[in-house]
């Protein structure tokens, strides 16, 4: 199971790279395109606002694996520490809820996208450009559901941060806020 969750992430991670990438050099060919032959390519601009779509909820679900997402977090501050886990896990469950509810009437939508034959544009198919919503909210309820039945989530990935300086003993990593890091400052101070 670990390694299909690994592939899984090596898949998003290498999806946003990919229609990151494409939308820059889509991008950068219709800007220059239409600035040096005064004329653009007719499917690059819908093709664009649905790569923006799909780097989005793709974004979404690379959020989710870190337990990343926006969130009003003010009842979970101040409850007493024994209650904090347990409102946790109320958020976990409606949020795996919602996903999950908007994954199943997003994917009735793209059925009926596929039994109309409608046409997103240039002849791709509507339901093709749709795809990634009820797939991206399922991934995420089913994330959230693993959340709520007690796995964690991953850590991410620290930036290269070549200002740190963590003190031999006081924890390996600059995020776990269980440790206190000494950091000096330009003076020199600690």
């Amino acid at each position: 199971m670990n390694r299909l969750v690994k592939v899984i992430n090596r898949f998003e991670d290498a999806l946003l790279v990919i229609i990151l990438a494409a939308m820059i050099l889509l991008s950068l060919f219709q800007i220059l395109s239409r600035n040096i032959l005064s004329e653009g390519v007719v499917w690059i601009d819908p093709l664009l606002r649905t790569l923006v779509l799909w780097v989005g909820l793709t974004g979404a679900v690379v959020a989710t694996r870190y337990d990343n997402h926006i969130r009003i977090d003010i009842f979970t501050r101040y409850f007493p520490k024994n209650w904090q886990s347990v409102s946790l896990r109320i958020v976990y469950l409606v949020t795996m809820l919602i996903c999950l509810v908007i994954a199943w009437h997003a994917a009735r939508f793209i059925l009926s996208e596929y039994e109309y034959q409608t046409i997103a544009f240039s002849d791709v198919p509507a339901w093709l450009a749709g795809l990634i919503i009820p797939l991206s909210f399922a991934l995420m309820g089913i994330r959230y559901a693993a959340m709520l039945l007690g796995t964690p989530p991953e850590r991410a990935p620290l930036p290269a941060d070549h200002g740190t300086v963590v003190v031999e003993g006081h924890g390996d990593d600059p995020r776990d806020d269980r440790h206190e890091d000494q950091h000096e400052d330009r003076s020199g101070r600690t």
